[in-house]
Order: C-alpha cells, then sequence, then structure tokens
C-alpha cells in the first residue's frame, strides 16, 4: 500500500529497532500533528479499552451465545495448527546431526549425544541436548541458552570443542524455539525462560552431584542467565556465568513506542509487524555461517510479535537498573563492531557489578555471533580458558 509506514528488517537478535521499527519514523509518524492524533487517539481508545475489560468480566460466568461456536472451532483449528507445527519442527530438531567426526579425531566415539525433553513452566515440552564426554573426569558442565529466534542445535560445534576439554554440555531450546512447544518465535514471557532455565539447572545438577556448573547465554540468552543469576538460590548452584553479545541495553525507536508496548503486547501480544527478518543487520563476518543461520528451517525469520518485543524490553530495563546488584562470578564477552546488541552496555556491566571475579573481552571490529565468527575456535577456547581459571580459583 502506497503511504503506508516502512518496517526496518530485522535480525534474529534483540536490538533498538525491535518495536516497531520504522524507517520513515522522524518524516510520518513523530511530526507534531501525528503525535496529537496519536494522543487523541489514545485518549479515546483507553476508556474502550476499561470499558472492555468490565463487560468481560461482567458476562465471565454468563454461558457463552451460540455465536460463540465459530470462534471456537477457529480456537481449536489454530491450536491443531500449532501442534502440528511443534511436531514438524521437533522432527526437524531430532534430524539434527549433534556429532560430527573429522577425519582428525573420532568425536562419536568419545562423547555421548542425546536429546530429551524437559517439562518448564505450565507444563511445556521443551527440547534439550547433552553432549556428555565418556571418557576421562568430566571437569564441568556448561548449560548453553541460545539467543532469541536460534535452536539449540546450532551449538554443536561449540560443545566440540568444550568436549575435548572435559566440559559436558547441556542446551534447552526455550518455548517457542527449536523443538519445543509454542508458537515459533513467539515468547510470551521471559520471566518463563527465566525460570525455566533455573528449574533445567537444577535438574542437572542433582543429575551430576558434586560437578561444577557454568550457565552460558548468548543475546537474549544472556539476558536471561544474567536474570536467572540474580536469585540468590540459582547462585548457590552456580560456578559462574558467560556471556556472549548479551541484551542488555535494548531501546525502542521512540519514547511513545517504550508508553505504548504494554498496552498493545496485552491488546494483541501474537501481532506481526510487516516486514522480512531474512535480510537485515550481519550477526556475522563469515558468510557461510550467515547462509547457514537464515536457511535453517528451525530459525525464526519471521517479522518479530508484539509481546515478543515488550518482554526484551521489560527484561533489558530491569537488568540495567541492576547492574550494581549482580554478584555471580562472570565472563563478558562482546564484539565492538555488533549492531545488534551494545558492547558498551556490556562494559557497564563490568564496572558496575559488584561480582568480585569478573571479566570483559572486545573483540575489536566483531559482529554479534560470536561463536559464528571466522575466529570462532579461538573465543570458544577464551570461554574454556576462563571456566578453567575460576575453577582452579576456587579450588585455591
Amino acid at each position: 500500500m502506497e503511504g503506508a509506514v516502512q518496517v526496518e528488517e530485522l535480525t534474529s537478535g534483540a536490538s533498538g529497532r525491535i518495536i516497531p521499527v520504522f524507517k520513515n519514523v522522524h518524516r510520518s509518524v513523530f511530526s507534531s500533528a501525528s503525535i496529537r492524533r496519536a494522543l487523541i487517539f489514545f485518549q479515546s481508545i483507553i476508556p474502550w479499552f476499561v470499558f472492555h475489560l468490565r463487560r468481560c468480566r461482567q458476562h465471565h460466568h454468563r454461558p457463552p451465545p451460540p455465536s460463540s461456536a465459530s470462534s471456537k472451532r477457529k480456537f481449536y483449528f489454530r491450536r491443531r495448527e500449532i501442534e502440528e507445527d511443534v511436531l514438524r519442527r521437533r522432527a526437524l530438531a531430532e534430524e539434527i546431526q549433534m556429532v560430527k567426526s573429522s577425519v582428525d579425531d573420532d568425536w562419536g566415539s568419545q562423547c555421548r549425544a542425546t536429546t530429551s525433553l524437559f517439562f518448564g513452566t505450565g507444563r511445556n515440552a521443551l527440547f534439550c541436548r547433552s553432549w556428555i564426554p565418556v571418557a576421562g573426569e568430566i571437569r564441568g558442565i556448561l548449560i548453553v541458552i541460545h539467543g532469541l529466534n536460534e535452536h539449540s542445535g546450532r551449538y554443536a560445534d561449540f560443545a566440540r570443542q568444550l568436549n575435548s576439554c572435559n566440559f559436558g554440555v547441556y542446551a534447552m531450546d526455550w518455548i517457542g524455539h527449536g523443538g519445543s512447544d509454542g508458537l515459533h518465535g513467539y515468547v510470551p514471557s521471559l520471566d518463563h525462560v527465566v525460570a525455566d532455565t533455573g528449574s533445567f539447572l537444577e535438574k542437572i545438577k542433582s543429575d551430576h552431584p558434586g560437578k561444577p556448573c557454568f550457565l552460558y547465554g548468548h543475546s537474549t540468552g544472556g539476558a536471561v542467565v544474567l536474570k536467572a543469576a540474580s536469585y540468590p538460590y540459582i547462585e548457590d548452584l552456580l560456578e559462574g556465568i558467560i556471556l556472549t553479545s548479551p541484551a542488555l541495553r535494548v531501546t525502542p525507536s521512540h519514547p511513545i513506542v517504550g508508553a505504548v508496548a504494554p498496552l498493545f503486547s496485552i491488546v494483541a501480544p501474537r501481532y506481526q509487524f510487516k516486514g522480512a527478518n531474512k535480510r537485515g543487520i550481519p550477526v556475522s563476518r563469515d558468510p557461510a555461517a550467515l547462509v547457514a543461520k537464515y536457511t535453517d528451517p528451525l530459525v525464526y525469520t519471521g517479522p518479530m510479535r508484539i509481546r515478543t518485543g515488550h518482554e526484551i524490553l521489560r527484561i533489558s530495563s530491569h537488568l540495567m537498573r541492576s547492574f550494581k546488584s549482580v554478584t555471580v562470578p562472570f565472563f563478558v564477552l562482546h564484539g565492538s563492531a555488533d549492531k545488534v546488541t551494545d558492547p558498551l552496555a556490556s562494559q557497564d556491566l563490568y564496572n558496575l557489578a559488584a561480582s568480585k571475579y569478573k571479566d570483559i573481552k572486545l573483540y575489536d571490529g566483531f559482529l554479534h555471533d560470536l561463536l559464528f565468527e571466522p575466529e570462532r575456535e579461538e573465543i570458544a577456547q577464551d570461554i574454556i580458558d576462563w571456566m578453567v581459571r575460576k575453577l582452579s580459583f576456587h579450588h585455591s
């Protein structure tokens, strides 16, 4: 449609352009006249919204009218459609080759790779993976929490490198991601993802008593891990956390967007802004890695849903206010050329956190997906070396 506001294309990470992102915003949306019209609109819609809520409460216990049968059928078919998509995605997740042996080694004989389902918040089935070395004593366990719109199967090469240093690896797909339950790419609550992360950690600790555990989170997964570690009972289970390109300073494109996002996330939580995500801000300097990511059927590349974007804004805002209260040992890594999340926010976390054991490494010129950059093995080794140092420090 001519004259429509263009929506900027998104990547799979959280950025300052997540809800909504308008390319011609300064010309068409936030002129003084359009702001006045917007204020008039919201003044009129909010009373209607309150009135509608009251009516819903009044009629909550009344029998549904005959016309509701059509709505029930639509809900049933939509639910069945989501369930069928979950089964399709889960089958794809199971087909991913978790162990890729090369001519130089035989990782398949040195690792026990398995998949399983873990039941999280609301009894949602979450798809999980594990890579456990079969020879030698396990030094520790690393739990991978992936970033927005991706999935745990992308971290097999990272798991291989960790296994070679006798670290076991577990990974969990969030709700709405990979092989897990839920509408693909939709996150109704990041607090639920935080809770699922804590519960998953508790299960792994019970399966490996006495083994030190680390949490790893990328991008929005880094925000999830940092918030999970802010709870004392979770921090007590951890040896430390590792964050790559964490989504710590995510801001809306305009203050009005931030003001109305909570309302629209309730009224139309699953609404998608038109626009494609397959192109957009580059997340790796490796062309092959970009092709692999955006042709992966388990990587969500559709338009972002309102509630998902609002949840990212909400957790980011909470974490920014809480840097000084962070006490968990951590290692934060960020590319200086990252255009998806803010490397300066990672520097602020390092500067302000109260943690006694903390480290930061900024990679000059690197982009967002650090473990998929050309130097991925060196970055993974930096993470392994930090965990080894932390274990030595703990036992010294």
